[in-house]
């Protein structure tokens, strides 16, 4: 499964008014910006700032307010110019200085280095458009040794869902049922992710799980180049398991507080909170699968950068035999082998996960990854 290109003309498409309008209009990731910025005011005072992709300079601003003494505003496409007048707007031209360039070209006066990095970066399912590329250049070029990253760290996560707001309609439609047109609506759309709100009670999984963990203070941008995980979760329900939900939350610094009271600020985009302009990318089955409480749901999932296309990731989900593969421990479906290690576990706290699985003399039921040849593979 492939995700569309982005744009040819990447940066232009960014002089869209209507893009920032929806960028400034989400209420919750504006308001993290704020937050995570002004709660590091102390941090902030008289420090030197970059933002990357600064579009209209909101959070640029943000920064002035909390005591900056000079941030460099980079933006590369002409939205530079309506930066440059929402500064002057709010009387920050001495502090903020708005630069129309790419930051791959970008040199500042006296090899002058930052003592921290801002950036809304974040595509869907978080790496889409792949500008944290820029930002990790940026970061090596211009962030001053135990400089800060806002946000700091950021992960995807995954979990098998419904989908019934795409199909459930069709069942009963103006007094026609249509589940035929159903059907082949759904083949079509599963060569491409649908960007949608997931509802809470649509995810499958009794568990989300991490997909990938990015540290914007130590990554590179060949560690981004893949992610991929192989998993078993147990279905929190009765129901139809039709699609795969991705989604991501960031992580800002907390430098106010020390360790026993840190509390960063996180901008979660999943099912659980409030909306946002990047909802939740879901991956549609080819065909839905009746589910059980309890019942194992096997899949492999792989996110890969196009070779050629850098900016676009390329999303392949697999169906697994759930009696092949290895289950996590715990694990949270019903298959008796999972259930007696959780009650063992149970019973016996103390013990770490592999100690007892061992002392329970489960792991001679040897489980070997290598006879995944029965996969379905649906990407």
């Amino acid at each position: 499964m492939e995700t569309d290109d982005p744009p040819t003309e990447y940066f232009s498409s960014y002089e869209d008014l209507e893009i920032h309008k929806l960028m400034l209009e989400d209420e919750p990731r504006t308001s993290a910006y704020k937050k995570a910025i002004m709660n590091n005011k102390r941090f902030f005072k008289d420090k030197v700032v970059m933002d990357v992709g600064c579009g209209t300079g909101i959070l640029s601003i943000f920064c002035a307010q909390a005591g900056a003494k000079k941030v460099y505003a980079i933006e590369a496409s002409k939205t530079a110019e309506l930066a440059m007048e929402i500064v002057k707007e709010n009387k920050f031209e001495d502090v903020i200085e708005v630069i129309h360039c790419k930051v791959e070209d970008l040199e500042l006066p006296g090899n002058t280095k930052v003592d921290a990095i801002v950036s809304e970066w974040m595509g869907f399912y978080l790496l889409h458009e792949g500008m944290l590329d820029s930002v990790l250049l940026a970061r090596d070029k211009f962030l001053k040794d135990g400089g800060e990253m806002f946000p700091e760290s950021a992960t995807i996560y995954v979990s098998p869902c419904s989908v019934p707001s795409l199909y459930r309609k069709w069942d009963n439609f103006h007094g026609v049922s249509m589940t035929t047109f159903a059907k082949q609506l759904r083949t079509c759309k599963y060569n491409k992710p649908e960007i949608m709100n997931v509802q809470a009670e649509d995810l499958m999984g009794c568990d989300e799980v991490a997909l990938g963990w990015i540290n914007l203070k130590e990554d590179t941008v060949s560690n981004l180049d893949s992610y991929s995980i192989q998993h078993v979760v147990g279905a929190n329900k009765d129901g139809s398991y039709q699609g795969m939900c991705i989604w991501f939350e960031c992580v800002f610094p907390d430098l106010e507080n020390d360790s026993e009271n840190y509390n960063p600020v996180r901008l979660d985009t999943g099912p659980l909170s409030p909306p946002t302009h990047w909802k939740q990318t879901v991956i549609i089955l080819p065909e839905e699968q009746e589910v059980e409480t309890g019942d194992p749901i096997a899949f492999e999932l792989k996110m890969t950068r196009d070779a050629v296309t850098t900016r676009r990731y390329n999303l392949q989900l697999s169906l697994l035999d759930a009696e092949v593969i290895e289950h996590p421990l715990p694990c949270t479906c019903d298959l008796t082998k999972c259930l007696l290690i959780k009650t063992y576990m149970l019973q016996h706290p103390e013990l770490p996960s592999k100690t007892a699985m061992e002392t329970n003399g489960i792991e001679d039921e040897a489980i070997d990854d290598d006879d995944i040849d029965d996969e379905n593979d649906d990407g």
